[in-house]
């Protein structure tokens, strides 16, 4: 049986976000590196060489690709043969959100915290990106395996939606939710 300590989740989460902020994947930086020999548009190739020198200078410095540091996912494969230790009457939530804690609050690399707490409707910045989205898999077996992603929140930005009948105008509906 597997022991999986609170502190080192917490941690592992930290570290994992930090990462993703400031290196993008190497295989992303090939198919870049490729499509700018390829490239015969000056404007494309200047595109891309700015893309190129922007990833180098995010991981060279360990800071932020970009200023929106998304919304954090945590997915994890939880085996059904792992202990958890050390969390001491908290849940294996409160640890993943300490680890984003951690990491939007890292003194050396300050990550830009966009999430809303809404519980009171009130819409305001919870300064430490927390909570995360938490999906949580029981699988077989003795691991536990986390995957992190931050998803930028534009796409998370509150919006109106109406369903028109093909006679209504859209110029009207827009001018009334002005």
């Amino acid at each position: 049986m597997s022991t999986i300590k609170r502190e080192d989740l917490v941690q592992s989460v930290a570290d994992a976000l930090q990462f993703i902020s400031y290196y993008h994947p190497a295989d992303y930086i090939r198919a870049l590196g490729r499509a700018y020999e390829r490239e015969r548009s000056p404007a494309a190739k200047d595109a891309i060489a700015q893309i190129l020198t922007n990833s180098r200078m995010c991981a060279e410095g360990h800071r932020p690709i970009c200023q929106d540091t998304g919304i954090v996912n945590v997915f994890l494969k939880l085996g059904m043969d792992v202990r958890l230790e050390g969390f001491g009457g908290s849940s294996l939530d409160d640890a993943i959100n300490e680890g984003v804690r951690r990491a939007y609050l890292d003194p050396d690399n300050k990550l830009r915290a966009s999430v809303l707490d809404e519980s009171d409707f009130g819409r305001r910045n919870t300064k430490d990106n927390t909570p995360a989205v938490i999906s949580v898999q029981m699988v077989p077996g003795g691991k536990l395996e986390v995957d992190v992603a931050a998803k930028g929140g534009g796409s998370e930005a509150k919006a109106k939606f109406v369903m028109l009948n093909p006679s209504d105008s859209i110029a009207e509906w827009v001018l009334k939710t002005v």
